[in-house]
């Protein structure tokens, strides 16, 4: 997978959990996604990435909303 492909793949992985999570701002999420796609930059092969960054995000996301005094979510993110 090229580069410009698999960031091409993140850009439809946001919005496709923008669309998923209307309630959920949409700055989070693509500052979930992009901060879990960090994660995968060093990793060599790289075919799998945007589908790992969609479960990883779709999970963060979840987790967010099921927090009951959940703002952001972004602190936890970062400490994770």
């Amino acid at each position: 997978m090229t580069g410009d492909n698999e960031l091409l793949q993140v850009e439809q992985v946001i919005e496709r959990l923008i669309t998923r999570y209307p309630s959920f701002p949409p700055a989070d999420i693509e500052l979930i996604v992009r901060t879990v796609h960090k994660r995968f930059a060093d990793v060599r092969i790289h075919d799998f990435v945007p589908l790992l960054v969609e479960k990883a995000a779709r999970q963060s996301i979840s987790d967010r909303l099921a927090e009951p005094d959940s703002r952001d979510g972004t602190d936890t993110l970062i400490a994770n």
